[in-house]
């Protein structure tokens, strides 16, 4: 298909930036209509449409994009009268770019096989700001031709694209990458929280683990809070950050997998969002636990 019509459903902090990249490089795009999207105006006066439910989305797409909170908000969107489901036409594509558990991912496949629908999983890595730059990773499952054919849409957003392997190899792909990274942001927060309360200064905390052992991702994503108290460097919420590691959890669980250290850092997250709004910014963890508020909470992980 040379032009094919894109729908998107699921338009916030990444789901934008993909949106506005797909139409930047001219294809049509139709974006459902949700109180969680981000403005839409730009991509309006861009040419973009909207509708307001999943299945008109797809009566007027060939591809249509996911780019919503987890397994929950997709297997919601495929069900009900006007779900994405009732809209969704033999040979079309569904392309989720969502975090979701990969065995709810494995049943999403199926289920539109039924319909003859195609599937990829699209897992992302990187954050709002390469999206908008159009620079995502991509962590995909799915049948390798179906990526090729796909590759023209997806390159509109990403930099860099990985097969991972089979249906939902890419979420499973992007719960070890989250565990890993996400963790290694908490851990950083633990021991510049404990610096704080030491008596060492920040910027000292970062000089010393920039020229040592301790640089890397996670202390760049945390450096602008620690200097400047900055949120920027990492718009990623602390409930959104203990969702990613139950997800991981359940499959590591799954799996038989160790996870001792998994269960350590939903703890952390847990109790941390048990006492602040969970959709305040990871970055301010940092803050929470210099305060000492989190020392005597032991919270059990539920999700």
């Amino acid at each position: 298909m040379q032009n094919p019509r894109i729908g998107m459903i699921g338009l916030g902090l990444m789901g934008l930036g993909i949106a506005t990249n797909i139409v930047k490089k001219g294809y049509g795009l139709t974006a459902m209509e949700h109180p969680g999207n981000q403005s839409l105006s730009d991509l309006m006066t861009a040419g973009a449409r909207t509708a307001s439910t999943a299945q008109a989305v797809a009566q007027t797409s060939d591809i249509v994009i996911l780019c919503v909170n987890g397994s929950a908000q997709v297997e919601a969107i495929l069900a009900g009268t006007t779900g994405l489901l009732a809209g969704l036409r033999e040979g079309m594509t569904v392309i989720d770019c969502s975090t979701s558990i990969p065995a709810s991912t494995q049943q999403v496949a199926a289920t539109l096989a039924q319909r003859s629908v195609r599937f990829l999983d699209a897992a992302m890595t990187r954050t709002p700001n390469e999206a908008m730059q159009g620079r995502l990773n991509l962590l995909i499952g799915g049948d390798a031709a179906l990526l090729e054919e796909c590759r023209p849409i997806l390159s509109t957003f990403a930099e860099n694209i990985v097969h991972a392997g089979a249906v939902s190899a890419g979420h499973s792909m992007k719960l070890l990458h989250n565990f890993v990274s996400l963790g290694s942001v908490t851990l950083m927060a633990e021991a510049a929280a404990c610096a704080r309360r030491s008596g060492i200064d920040d910027a000292v905390f970062v000089e010393v683990l920039e020229k040592g052992g301790g640089w890397g991702a996670a202390l760049e994503r945390l450096k602008p809070y620690l200097l400047r108290g900055d949120t920027s460097g990492l718009r990623f919420s602390m409930g959104n950050a203990l969702k990613d590691l139950g997800y991981y959890a359940d499959m590591a669980h799954e799996t038989g997998s160790h996870d001792a250290a998994a269960m350590a850092i939903q703890s952390t997250l847990a109790a941390a969002c048990e006492m602040v709004d969970p959709q305040t910014l990871l970055p301010e963890l940092v803050g929470q636990l210099a305060k000492g508020a989190l020392k005597d909470k032991r919270v059990q992980p539920t999700c």
